[in-house]
């Protein structure tokens, strides 16, 4: 049974990030670290803009149980990073579409606006290569870039944005900021395109 505070709070930022289209209905995972050997992560039928009880779990770091068999697709991938990253007490994985989008086209996201300058000036887009592969590789390939990020903020060119942080609020921001500002740098590629065909 999943503590009523930890479930409204997940469920404020999950409908929070679904708001911000970070989340699809189904496509994403939040997950919140309890303590040093368990965490609580949403179930495959959760549904992000109306998280219940029923849709978390509790799972162990140290041994498997029947809450493994409900919990994300994504569950051993959050395991390896709360193993990896310590300082890591929450985490998300969305397609946030502007930031997707842009990473399909290229390999470096330089920001533009105030804001992505100066949280990330610039971050790598990162090639998943076989796409059927890459759910078992992101079990450790995943926990190896968010070491090397220095905002813990990994793009995964195809597949999506994972995130961490010990603290829920500059998660949020962090994936605000990110979506924001590849949302107007995407504008601003248009709005070039419009304007060389207008200078033909």
């Amino acid at each position: 049974m999943v503590d009523k505070k930890i479930v409204k709070h997940l469920s404020d930022i999950s409908l929070t990030l679904f708001r911000k289209n970070f989340f699809g209905i189904y496509h994403g995972s939040i997950s919140k670290k309890i303590e040093h050997d368990n965490f609580i992560i949403n179930t495959k039928d959760a549904i992000f803009d109306e998280i219940i009880e029923s849709t978390l779990c509790e799972l162990s770091m140290s041994h498997r149980d029947y809450s493994w068999n409900m919990a994300s697709m994504e569950a051993e991938t959050h395991k390896a990073i709360y193993t990896k990253l310590h300082e890591a007490k929450y985490i998300a994985c969305g397609m946030p579409p502007y930031t997707c989008a842009y990473s399909l086209l290229h390999s470096t996201i330089k920001f533009a606006d105030y804001f992505g300058k100066m949280m990330y000036d610039s971050i790598i887009v990162h090639n998943p290569g076989d796409f059927e592969t890459w759910h078992e590789r992101a079990v450790t390939e995943i926990p190896r870039l968010l070491q090397s990020s220095k905002n813990s903020v990994v793009i995964i060119r195809g597949v999506g944005v994972y995130v961490c942080d010990r603290d829920m609020n500059n998660l949020i921001k962090k994936v605000a900021i990110l979506e924001n500002s590849c949302r107007l740098l995407t504008l601003k590629s248009q709005f070039n395109m419009e304007q060389k065909i207008c200078m033909l």
